[in-house]
């Protein structure tokens, strides 16, 4: 198989989609990898050390999209990229298909095979090529919620620990999955005090058994977000509903409730956030200001850290890559049902029931075409 690995054009996106180990190991298997000049610069991956690796430097993206029989990527396919899809070319990269009716439609047109990272599910509901970009997103967003609370970036000027004598910022986190249970820590490590909501009694249970005593766990109702917006100086937006749009939980009115110069940090607003007031930024231009509160809402933070990222993602897709490429789509999903989930899109069929229930387009059966 010709494997295609284009540099990503998404604005300050530096990451990678393979790495030149993973390079290596294809070729070896008998697959010819055709990288793009500079697709891993940004993660510190010279052009020099894919060729040492056996792939073969194209001349440019076209060369990549034309060639490939799947394309690797990191984010979603950008509308110049949109073109240069073509029918029954496997496309492996974070979709996110939900957030966007505009990339959907494209893709349906295209008629490529559209796997998406994020909705590969294992039997136990781990979502394994999701998690480990959420782990990054969750300890990012403490980050940048203690940076954008400085005065000088129009914050309140309060420090996330406090000092001995002052209290520390209260830090309310809203949702207690992978990305919940990360900005838990790194707030608890730097001294915060954190509430963090779930509607999971059972999840709820076992973070407050393995998160620090300045953790508090809360049930998640409207009763109890509201009281907590009124105390927090950081809130992290931190809810997934696989392959879904994320629901509206804070609304226009909530944010009245809220201290001036608080910060919200939307780690959701790849699926559409879950403030109201959220809309994508990117590193360049990450905050916006909406009745006194700073908004951050970078619909790819972990790109802002590309080594670590890059290393951490290529780590949890490569296996899959690689079985892909050895198999080819339909046979690997068939043997694979963490990868059958994947399937979001087929040949200008929906086929991943939360994406067509979003947009109103109607799903198809996976079995069916596999």
């Amino acid at each position: 198989m010709i494997v295609g690995v284009p540099r990503e054009i998404k604005t300050a996106e530096h990451r990678v989609a393979l790495v030149p180990a993973g390079a290596h190991s294809l070729v070896g298997d008998g697959h010819t990898v055709l990288v793009e000049p500079g697709a891993g610069v940004g993660s510190g991956f010279s052009d020099d050390s894919y060729r040492a690796a056996g792939a073969t430097l194209a001349t440019a993206a076209e060369e990549v999209w034309a060639k490939a029989e799947m394309i690797l990527k990191v984010k979603e396919p950008t509308e110049p990229e949109w073109p240069r899809m073509r029918r029954g070319q496997v496309v492996f990269t974070y979709f996110h298909f939900a957030a966007s009716e505009a990339l959907t439609k494209a893709v349906i047109k295209a008629k490529i095979v559209a796997i998406a990272y994020e909705t590969v599910q294992l039997l136990s509901g781990e979502l394994p090529l999701l998690t480990p970009m959420s782990e990054v997103a969750g300890r990012m967003a403490v980050q940048e919620g203690a940076k954008y609370l400085e005065k000088v970036y129009g914050g309140s000027g309060v420090l996330l620990g406090g000092v001995p004598g002052v209290l520390p910022a209260e830090v309310l986190i809203i949702g207690g999955g992978v990305v919940g249970a990360n900005a838990a820590k790194m707030a608890a490590g730097l001294g915060a005090h954190v509430t963090l909501l779930d509607l999971s009694l059972d999840r709820l249970r076992y973070l407050a058994d393995v998160l620090p005593a300045n953790v508090d766990v809360l049930y998640s109702n409207r009763h109890n977000l509201l009281e907590q917006l009124r105390k927090a100086d950081v809130v992290i937006g931190a809810v997934l509903l696989p392959g879904a749009k994320a629901p509206k939980l804070v609304r226009r009115d909530d944010l009245n409730l809220m201290k001036p110069g608080s910060v919200i940090v939307d780690v959701a607003v790849d699926q559409g956030g879950i403030i109201e007031t959220s809309r994508p930024t990117t590193h360049e231009h990450p905050t916006y200001l909406v009745d006194g509160i700073i908004h951050y809402a970078v619909a790819n933070m972990p790109g802002g850290v590309p080594r670590t990222s890059t290393l951490a993602l290529t780590n949890a897709t490569f296996p899959y890559a690689k079985r892909l490429a050895r198999s080819g789509w339909q046979r690997a999903c068939k043997e694979d049902p963490a990868l059958f989930l994947g399937l979001n899109v087929i040949e200008g069929q929906v086929v991943y029931p939360a994406v067509a229930e979003t947009f109103g387009l109607p799903s198809a059966d996976p079995q069916t075409l596999v």
